[in-house]
């Protein structure tokens, strides 16, 4: 049985769904909620967003602030992940003379928009080369200290890496960074509700996380942290009502007329997880993960790129270099209904395996059959 029943879930149960880590997957109870929103909205909308918003969306970001040990008045919501690195990224004062210090592993997306950033600026974006299969953190951090320079302004990272999906010691790289007056900016797109995340005992500069994903709560819901000394740099995306706001989450959140329905509903995501016995559910997860990875490697026959430990809900596993991913990615849907990412990273080629509560020793048993079948018939 799995630990979250997966007719809690709108998906479709035609398809195996194992790619949570992507858009995540909204319980019925929770999109209730966020309908429940959109109703009351269209029912007075003048009432609703000209003078009741501010205060919703405080008393909604209340519960978020209080699950990730932060201030609430240290928190804005914002569409999603990518969102807030942009708002970082074109909020810093760069100048040629600086180096935004990086990992080859981070989201394509956001790489995109620091290097926009850096066009304009002239600074330059520097992705650091890490050794695998990966060893210790420690080792990590020392390697990627190894691209600190003396116009080192910046350390950019992934909390939970994207295309390989490794969990990066990100409190011992905010610790180091701190004591040599570098700004942190971590990317926690996958990490609220999948890792433990306390961003109090982080203390990173800035943070970055969806809801939308493994919190579960309806697209468009995720939250910027920035640390009282660099609030008043953010540059909200747009200029709108909000930007002569003192006050960092209005000047970020008041953008124009806009659905805040799915920021509204982060409570009842929250709720959600409150009452399904998260952590038995997590441990079950990761325990099935480690199985996957197990089984996947067997079964391509490669080297890993990380031991466990390194991974948490969701696992990369490298496929035979001469797989085309794309090809293999959509025939494991048009021919066995398995819904996952296989993409390039760095030219490997790799499948991403993410377990929600709602997945099943027969999801993977799927997988398992699928991708044998198809890699013996290349």
């Amino acid at each position: 049985m799995p630990s979250l029943p997966k007719s809690d879930f709108l998906l479709d149960p035609s398809v195996t769904f194992l790619n949570h880590g992507s858009f995540g997957a909204c319980p019925r109870e929770v999109f209730a909620a966020y309908q429940q929103w959109q109703l009351e909205l269209e029912r007075q909308p003048v009432l609703f967003l000209g003078r009741r918003i501010e205060d919703l969306l405080r008393e909604a970001m209340k519960p978020l602030a209080q699950y990730v040990n932060a201030d609430v008045e240290d928190m804005a919501f914002v569409p999603n992940a990518t969102a807030g690195v942009n708002l970082i990224a074109r909020s810093l004062t760069l100048t040629p003379d600086d180096e935004i210090l990086t990992t080859e592993h981070e989201y394509g997306a956001c790489r995109y928009a620091w290097e926009e950033v850096c066009k304009h600026t002239g600074s330059a974006y520097k992705q650091q080369k890490h050794s695998l299969p990966l060893s210790t953190p420690e080792t990590f951090i020392d390697e990627l200290w190894q691209g600190v320079t003396s116009r080192t302004r910046v350390i950019y990272l992934s909390h939970i890496s994207s295309p390989t999906a490794l969990v990066f010691p990100v409190e011992q790289v905010v610790q180091r960074a701190r004591a040599e007056g570098l700004i942190t900016v971590i990317d926690g797109a996958h990490a609220p509700a999948h890792i433990p995340l306390d961003l109090t005992a982080l203390d990173a500069d800035f943070y970055t996380g969806n809801c939308h994903k493994w919190m579960c709560a309806p697209k468009g819901s995720a939250f910027l942290y920035a640390r009282k000394t660099y609030q008043a740099a953010i540059q909200p995306a747009f200029v709108s009502w909000g930007y002569h706001d003192a006050r960092f989450a209005q000047r970020v959140e008041m953008q124009g007329t806009r659905d805040p329905a799915a920021s509204l509903t982060v409570p009842a995501a929250l709720h959600y997880i409150e009452t399904h016995n998260w952590a038995a559910m997590q441990a079950a997860s990761r325990a099935l993960i480690e199985s996957v990875w197990h089984e996947l490697h067997a079964i391509t026959g490669q080297q890993p790129i990380a031991q466990p430990g390194w991974f948490a809900q969701m696992v990369a596993v490298p496929l035979p270099p001469s797989t085309d991913t794309s090809v293999l990615k959509a025939r494991l849907y048009d021919d066995y209904q398995i819904e996952i990412p296989v993409h390039r990273w760095l030219d490997m080629p790799l499948i991403r395996v993410a377990i929600q509560g709602y997945n099943t020793a027969e999801d993977v048993e799927s997988l398992y059959t699928a991708l044998g079948e198809l890699l013996e018939s290349n």
